[in-house]
């Protein structure tokens, strides 16, 4: 799948296109075919779990995975960890352990999973319910100053503890996957949140730390002080990084922004100044399959079979990506990352974000 560049002229001047073929669908089927069989037959525990030393959002995230990738939902495998995952359910609703402090990432995980194999309703009841206790988590303006405040619209970890994008994207995406529409209370609060945590000053966007870092990308959080993973700049401005910039994108779609929003401009544009697939842009190899399984869930959802960079490249994504992945998958089908931060030391995990960057590498 290499491919090479042609310049051709068009009415607008010279553009560049890459002249190369679609993903190839059986260098993925059969590396999502090994990937299934390594955690199918080494990852998971006897009682259904993988890695159930972090509780349940890891096997939540593997069953995503696994079913998004082929797997059918009634497969053996995928119904022992499902059950494993119900075990945590909570009378409130939540899908944690009882003294959780991850409760609403953990929650919204699973709603993902639930969702996935909700073939014939036998969820509904959960995911209401697991539904009205992360809505119930999110910073609504009960907790302080209201709208105007920083964490206004976000989700956190757990109990209404600092909210950051990662976690407030994770409800947003849960919330769509269980069927709420984009102009619910909620998801219109989070787009709030969503929108404070770009480096793009404007209407919706007034807090101080755009203006030292007009980039266009996004950082972790403008809560508590905000903070960035990939840290300052020397003005004091908080330094965008691509995982956060992919998953403020997905989120602005999710929420209902179109092409044409000039904060989903922004970011498209600040994406295609750092297009890559070999590094997370901002944060080299930290996080790597957590960016890998964020940009495909956003480029997706844009809709479009390419994306062009700044220099004018037209990239098939879907080719790149695929190709990034399958030479870094281990030979017993699972993958890990060198770098453990983020837990991406976890081969479970690690393998269960690139199934689902490969479930959306398919044509």
């Amino acid at each position: 799948m290499k491919c090479f560049l042609v310049m051709f002229v068009v009415a607008a001047g010279l553009v560049l296109e890459p002249a190369c073929h679609a993903a190839d669908e059986a260098a993925i089927d059969a590396a999502i075919a090994k990937a299934t069989d390594y955690l199918v037959e080494t990852g998971q525990a006897e009682d259904g779990s993988f890695s159930a030393q972090v509780g349940p959002a890891v096997t939540a995230l593997t069953v995503a995975g696994l079913v998004k990738s082929g797997t059918p939902a009634d497969a053996p495998a995928v119904q022992k960890a499902v059950r494993y995952v119900l075990s945590f359910k909570q009378p409130n609703g939540g899908i944690h352990p009882p003294e959780s402090l991850v409760s609403n990432y953990e929650t919204a995980i699973a709603m993902m999973a639930l969702a996935a194999c909700n073939t014939e309703g036998q969820h509904d009841a959960d995911i209401k319910a697991a539904e009205a206790f992360v809505k119930g988590l999110q910073w609504d303006g009960g907790e302080g100053p209201g709208p105007s405040d920083p964490a206004y619209g976000g989700a956190g970890y757990g109990k209404k503890n600092r909210p950051d994008l990662s976690n407030t994207s994770f409800l947003i995406e849960a919330l769509r996957s269980v069927g709420v529409g984009e102009d619910d209370p909620a998801i219109q609060r989070a787009l709030v949140f969503v929108s404070r945590t770009q480096n793009l000053e404007g209407p919706h966007n007034t807090l101080p730390f755009a203006a030292k870092n007009p980039d266009g990308g996004f950082y972790y959080t403008p809560a508590a002080g905000g903070e960035s993973q990939a840290g300052m700049t020397p003005a004091g401005g908080l330094r965008s990084y691509a995982s956060m910039t992919y998953a403020g994108l997905k989120s602005m779609i999710f929420a209902g922004l179109s092409k044409d929003d000039p904060r989903v401009k922004a970011a498209i544009t600040w994406l295609g100044k750092h297009y890559t697939f070999e590094e997370n842009p901002g944060l080299g190899s930290a996080g790597l399959y957590y960016y890998f399984h964020t940009a495909a869930k956003a480029l997706d959802v844009l809709g479009e079979g390419t994306f062009t960079d700044a220099a004018g490249v037209a990239h098939p994504w879907r080719s790149e990506l695929a190709d990034a992945l399958i030479r870094r998958q281990q030979d017993d089908g699972s993958w890990i990352n060198e770098n453990p931060r983020w837990m991406e030391g976890d081969p479970n995990l690690v393998t269960a974000y690139a199934l689902l960057a490969l479930s959306h590498c398919r044509e």
